[in-house]
């Protein structure tokens, strides 16, 4: 397969040198994607959009996904009480595309908005930041690091769209009614080198995995947050699934940095009852190469996205640890046709443009709205630092149309 062999070399080397010639998966899914040197999102491995890439998010689709987006950041800044500046953080820019359509609409419809806007983008790949920072070149954007923000330094909204889903994950079964962690070794029947950078055409290490004792007693914690029991019946042996610890270090680092404001995360995933449904007894891990999806991390190592889905009920209890305040929780869908996707739909047929592209616009408007697709992903907004008269204001998003 695809694999990079430069990368498959410092796993098995990370393995090899670990006490226990072990790794969780979480570590190997880390080091898959986010190696400073041949991870999948540090390399120009990463491609996203439509002709030669692995996958597409809705910024790829078209510019009305970041305008509705940019109606409801305007809204959250008037309740705010207009401050300056209002500070939009979007973590994860992927090409940059989202923030393009967010700050061209409010430079075209909303210019005090515009000119209180500081926007700052938080990314982790030297790849898409080098791409965004290209794209982006005309309008004053900030680009730094989660860390480097100060605590309690932003009065706005910290805001992500398919973030969350590509943070490592902890992968668990159960095993004779117990939790039992899954961790990847290397195949003993393969030559293991200590060696960090053998040549690029040496063979790859083969990867495999077996189970053992919870690496951490926070897995424990994460099920009694999310109040899920496995040692119930109705889950079979052989169950497996993941549990996201890096995103609830994530929130706790975005609400400390944030003073007074919203945090929006636009992921899919499931609130944590369906999440561990005992029919969901594979889990929701998805790799991502060349358009197509299948289950296997251990090919195409470093040249393919690796995605587990978003327990929203997670995110709700950590941000309440937090003092994150739920706000409400949608279906994108909904949250689109609540901020005007269905006025753009209607008008669609007084515009002026060619057939071809018309109905191209309109099937992009149609698959924001698919509740099996992009229109099922979940909208999840928490608030921190509002009076009760901000508090009563409800955002144009989450009211649904009648």
């Amino acid at each position: 397969m695809d694999s990079n062999a430069l990368l498959c070399a410092a796993i098995a080397n990370h393995i090899t040198t670990n006490p226990q010639k072990r790794i969780t998966f979480a570590q190997f899914m880390d080091m898959a994607l986010y190696h400073p040197e041949y991870g999948y999102y540090s390399s120009d491995a990463v491609k996203i959009g439509f002709k030669d890439s692995d996958f597409f998010t809705s910024p790829n689709l078209c510019s009305d996904f970041g305008e509705l987006l940019a109606e409801q950041f305007l809204q959250m800044w008037e309740i705010l009480g207009k401050p300056v500046p209002f500070s939009l953080v979007e973590m994860g820019a992927g090409q940059g595309l989202l923030a393009l359509h967010i700050l061209k609409y409010h430079q075209l419809h909303y210019p005090d908005f515009f000119t209180a806007l500081e926007y700052i983008i938080v990314e982790k790949s030297p790849t898409l930041r080098q791409e965004q920072q290209q794209r982006l070149q005309d309008f004053p954007v900030r680009w730094c690091n989660l860390e480097e923000i100060p605590p309690n330094a932003i009065a706005g909204c910290f805001f992500s769209n398919e973030l969350v889903d590509a943070f490592p994950v902890h992968q668990f079964i159960l095993e004779t009614g117990e939790l039992r962690e899954i961790y990847v070794t290397t195949d003993k029947n393969e030559k293991e080198t200590n060696a960090p950078c053998p040549m690029p055409h040496a063979p790859y290490p083969s990867f495999i995995e077996v189970t053992g004792e919870p690496s951490t007693p926070q897995l424990a914690e994460y099920l009694d947050l999310v109040e899920m029991n496995f040692t119930q019946s109705a889950y079979p042996d052989g169950y497996r699934s993941e549990i996201n610890l890096a995103a609830g270090d994530w929130l706790s680092i975005v609400a400390d940095r944030l003073q007074r404001g919203y945090v929006l995360t636009i992921d899919y995933g499931y609130p944590a009852s369906r999440y561990y449904n005992p029919r969901r007894s594979q889990g929701t891990l998805q790799c991502y190469y060349h358009h197509r999806f299948h289950n296997n991390p251990y090919i195409n190592i470093g040249r393919q996205d690796i995605t587990a889905h978003v327990d929203f009920t997670a995110l709700e209890r950590w941000g309440q640890k937090c003092n994150l305040k739920k706000v409400g929780f949608i279906q994108q869908g909904l949250f689109l046709m609540a901020l005007g996707l269905g006025d753009r739909i209607a008008a669609l047929s007084q515009q002026k443009q060619p057939l071809s592209q018309l109905l191209q616009h309109r099937d992009a408007l149609h698959q924001l709205l698919d509740p099996t697709g992009l229109g099922g992903f979940g909208v999840l907004i928490q608030s921190k630092g509002l009076d009760n008269t901000e508090i009563s204001q409800r955002l144009k998003g989450l009211i649904l149309p009648e």
